[in-house]
């Protein structure tokens, strides 16, 4: 799914009179597939439709107006959009969550703030699919968060997936983490060869 580059924030005051016929907050909720997807579109200057458009993401059943419906919200680009989101990272649905985290992957500054509570959260998978989002998130606490989930989360799939991820981003301070983090692990071949494998890239 192809995402719009997140731009400015829209005006606060866009929005549109309840008894509009092109009201895109009704329209939103339509059958017609192509009614929803225009709606979806239009709400992105509405500064108001953040809640609706996240409400209706995991029930909407057309890929192409979820596309919009995540586009949207990446324009709106508000502290909102993104506490919205983040609970959708655990939604059952994969399309859902690969949606979320490539939005989030866009908004770093936003995102930041959350990353330390989401990395504690109690599902793995939550802190596996944080790491996804990581990955591509220009923020300079990100060898830092790596280095803490080495340091102290207790499953393997976890860590193996921050190792993997500082073997690209990591710099000589994951080092000693790298190396503590195979201790913790003896007995797993995959921590152990990863860990090398990263700290060869590092190195």
């Amino acid at each position: 799914m192809a995402l719009l580059k997140p731009q400015t924030n829209p005006d606060a005051r866009g929005t549109y009179g309840a008894g509009d016929r092109r009201n895109p907050e009704q329209q939103l909720l339509a059958d017609d597939v192509a009614v929803r997807r225009r709606a979806a579109q239009a709400l992105a200057t509405v500064a108001t439709s953040t809640p609706l458009l996240l409400a209706q993401l995991p029930q909407e059943t057309d890929a192409g107006v979820r596309s919009a419906i995540f586009e949207s919200l990446l324009m709106q680009a508000t502290p909102a959009v993104v506490e919205g989101l983040l609970p959708l990272l655990a939604c059952e649905q994969a399309v859902i969550r690969i949606g979320v985290i490539e939005v989030l992957q866009q908004i770093p500054d936003l995102v930041g703030p959350h990353v330390a509570v989401l990395l504690g959260n109690d599902s793995p998978d939550v802190r596996i699919f944080t790491i996804n989002i990581l990955e591509s998130l220009r923020h300079p606490g990100v060898v830092s968060w790596l280095i803490g989930v080495l340091q102290t989360d207790p499953h393997v799939n976890v860590c193996a997936t921050a190792i993997d991820l500082l073997g690209e981003v990591g710099d000589h301070s994951a080092i000693a983490a790298l190396r503590a983090v195979k201790a913790r692990f003896p007995n797993e071949p995959f921590i152990q060869f990863s860990a090398d494998v990263a700290l060869g890239q590092i190195e």
